[in-house]
């Protein structure tokens, strides 16, 4: 938007990189995946009514809802594709109802609310998928039971997919190097750097297919939902308002 970003044409990342993990005119390319899902106190069994990100402003998790800052840019993405499918009128609505569900005001890192969600500080929370592969993998014991602690939900697989946020890059229009900048782009896409980002930081692969394993131990692939990431982006400014008007601080 700040129109910084050259377009890039190629024929190595319109082949390895999905539709809708691109920009629309080559702007930039994800690289990088990471789910937005649901997390529940593993001891007091998985909540009823907890299946989407609706489930989650239904008033019988009253009390139950621990969230990071409507401030954090993974909050604002999922606001931004619930106004991108439901239109701003629901997702208002949406962000109300989560509010009123709050079990304290909004508050740390994902990190801290698995945490919070493992010690049964609250019940509910939204995490990235990255955090909990991380503790999972921490070589630290009692981080590793906190995140033992918690159970994962990957929401609306019956509906449009489970949220992605993605890392991702492109050219800026006055790069000194612009033929190399694609290379390296499309370096970034090949079996070995995807892996890395697997193997390295418990992200999901952009490429399709080059990872049999998940990055989050014990858990399956996923039907995620594609919408073009550039529609987060668009909708972002949205977001912020109507995360204000809720009361999500």
């Amino acid at each position: 938007e700040k129109n910084l970003f050259s377009p890039v044409q190629s024929d190595i990342l319109e082949k390895r990189i999905p539709d809708h993990l691109r920009h629309p005119e080559g702007l930039w390319f994800g690289l990088s995946k990471r789910a937005r899902i649901i997390i529940y106190t593993k001891a007091d069994g998985r909540p009823e009514k907890l299946e989407t990100y609706d489930d989650l402003a239904d008033p019988s998790h009253k009390g139950d809802i621990c969230m990071r800052s409507s401030s954090n840019i993974y909050n604002i993405s999922l606001l931004a594709s619930i106004i991108e499918h439901e239109g701003k009128e629901a997702a208002e609505n949406w962000a109300k109802g989560v509010v009123a569900n709050f079990a304290r005001p909004a508050q740390g890192n994902d990190t801290a609310n698995i945490e919070a969600v493992g010690a049964g500080e609250c019940r509910i929370s939204l995490v990235n998928t990255y955090y909990v592969g991380r503790m999972l993998g921490s070589e630290n014991a009692d981080t590793r039971a906190a995140a033992e602690k918690v159970g994962l939900i990957f929401p609306n697989q019956d509906g449009r997919g489970t949220h992605v946020n993605i890392s991702g890059a492109g050219v800026l229009k006055h790069a000194p190097n612009r033929e190399n900048a694609i290379r390296f782009i499309e370096f970034l896409t090949s079996d070995w750097a995807q892996l890395a980002f697997t193997e390295q930081n418990h992200e999901y692969t952009a490429v399709p297919g080059v990872s049999e394993t998940s990055p989050v131990p014990g858990t399956d692939g996923f039907r995620e939902d594609e919408i073009n990431a550039s529609a987060l982006g668009v909708n972002q400014a949205e977001a912020v308002r109507i995360f204000d008007r809720a009361g999500w601080q």
